[in-house]
Parts: C-alpha cells; structure tokens; sequence
C-alpha cells in the first residue's frame, strides 16, 4: 500500500446485539433485583439470586459496537500492538532476554523493557535470572502456562469490566439524581462530560 494508505479508517464493522441462542457467552439476571451476570460456556445458570435460580436475559434492545481484540489489550490491560508483538515473540521463542526480544522485533531497548514489565505484573510472561558464562546475570523471560494465561487474562478482563459497569452505574444513579432534582429540565448536553470530573 503507499503511505499513509494502512492508516485510513476503515468502514465501522456492524453492531450487534446480545444472542442468547449463540451461546458464546450468557447473560443471567436476578427476577426480583438489578443483579446481572456474565458466564463463558456455561448452560446452567451460574449462581442463585434471593435463594431462586437467575433467568437467561434473552429481550435485549441494545446494540453495541463489536469488541476488537487490540482495543479490548489496550483499554484493559494497556496492552498496544507493540506490547502484544513482544508477549507472542517470547510465547513462541522464549526464553528470552530483553535484547533478543528487541534484535527479533526490531523495537527500542526501553520499548522492550517497558512491556516486558508491564506482560510480566500482568501475569502473562514470567522472568527468572540466567547466569552468563563469562559472569553476571541477565534477566529472561518466559511464557506461563496456558491456563494461567487464560484464567489471569479473563479475570482482569472482568475487574475492567466490573469497574466499567460501576461507572456506568453511577452515571445513571447520577442522571436519575439530577432528573429527580430537576424535574422540569431536560438533561444537558454536557452531563456526561462533566460527570466523573472533580
């Protein structure tokens, strides 16, 4: 492509709306509270609410925009394209050393030291000392087990998901407040981008 070309936005991918028949994921609520939930590969419901079994939510209206996995590394874990790069470089070639991750990619020491911290807090990549044989240690890093990786990844994805969703919340809590103060006025324009701003 000439320059610049690779940059040009793409068309938006099509909405979607929540399909209880896909069974991808499901969502559950509580019939007699507001308490919703989210189960990967479960058919069951996975929990009771108020000592009854939570029902299948199937009348959702809402149309979202599809998740795109690098947007989804970025906004929960501040993983970008450079930091997935090195996590697969040394999924596949580990164990590795900073600079062997950088000779492989081509990235900037400082780049390569960056996410390599970042993948390990993460839980993503784990690091353990190698001795050299003309003296000193080096730091090299390795890939965790699978599962680990999928259980951490999963988890972390949901406390974002969970602290969106509280956001969210509280954006509504906060809209209905002001509507009850205020019933004679519509919402202003600026509500949601003064809410959340001390």
């Amino acid at each position: 492509m000439a320059g610049g070309e690779a940059d040009q936005p793409s068309d938006p991918p099509e909405e979607v709306q929540y399909d209880p028949d896909a069974s991808r994921y499901n969502l559950y609520e509580c019939p007699d509270c507001d308490n919703v939930v989210l189960a990967l590969g479960r058919d069951e419901p996975p929990m009771s609410c108020h000592d009854k079994p939570m029902e299948r939510v199937t009348d959702v209206e809402m149309s979202v925009k599809p998740p795109d996995v690098k947007q989804v590394l970025l906004q929960a874990f501040g993983l970008p394209k450079a930091g997935l790069d090195i996590c697969l470089c040394v999924i596949g070639e580990g164990p590795l050393s900073a600079n062997e991750v950088a000779e492989s990619l081509g990235y900037d020491r400082s780049t390569i030291t960056r996410y390599l911290n970042k993948l390990v807090e993460l839980g993503l990549l784990r690091r353990s000392e190698l001795n050299r044989e003309n003296g000193g240690v080096v730091n090299v890093y390795h890939s965790v087990d699978l599962e680990r990786m999928r259980r951490e990844t999963l988890i972390g994805f949901y406390v974002w998901a969970g602290e969106a969703a509280t956001l969210i919340e509280d954006a509504n809590l906060t809209k209905q407040d002001y509507l009850d103060e205020n019933p004679e006025q519509d919402l202003p324009d600026v509500f949601w981008d003064s809410f959340g701003t001390d």
